[in-house]
């Protein structure tokens, strides 16, 4: 004879989600408390990474303990005429260029809403030209890509975007296409 609902509840059948939750709760909130304390990010905690988007020095996101909850924050560098992977993420992104020239080329992406969203990236890409002191606005969903348009000088540029939009369930990065340098890995 199978066990109904009623069996299950008069028998004290239990999981343990709703502690699961509250303890979890309380972790997040200590980890918080705890990243408050660090003002400063120090540059060895601050970690370097190749990457299929290239070469990237990481100062904020979520695998990192520190106070700020909200913001991606990375330094890109690309040497002489390299160019970054092709990627793109639901928030918008702002790029500060600290040296070098180069440009960048958006595909601006068009929505088509039935059950779900489906972002299609258009053919032909817009380029825009940067050089050092230069911000670049990505809009969100918008795949991207750098390139260092010098032979013979690095660019750093900073990246910061909102992770706000991962908190919400919504996919945070999708890469389309590797850093030359650093595919297959």
């Amino acid at each position: 004879m199978a066990i109904t609902e009623r069996d299950r509840y008069r028998l004290g059948y239990s999981a343990q989600i709703y502690e699961e939750l509250l303890l979890a709760a309380k972790q997040e909130q200590e980890k918080i408390r705890l990243a408050r304390r660090q003002q400063v990010i120090k540059a060895e905690d601050a970690p370097w990474e190749n990457s299929r988007h290239g070469r990237i020095k990481h100062f904020l996101n979520d695998n990192m303990n520190c106070p700020i909850r909200d913001l991606n924050l990375y330094m890109l560098l690309l040497p002489p005429g390299a160019r970054s992977g092709k990627h793109r993420h639901m928030s918008e992104e702002i790029l500060f260029i600290l040296e070098g020239q180069g440009y960048d080329i958006h595909w601006d992406p068009d929505l088509e809403l039935t059950d779900k969203p489906y972002w299609h990236i258009k053919e032909n890409g817009a380029r825009y030209e940067w050089a050092e002191g230069d911000f670049v606005y990505i809009p969100p969903m918008t795949a991207h890509q750098h390139f260092n348009a010098s032979t013979s000088q690095q660019v750093r540029l900073m990246a910061a975007s909102q992770r706000l939009y991962g908190f919400l369930g919504f996919p945070g990065l999708e890469q389309l296409e590797d850093a030359p340098e650093y595919s297959g890995l």
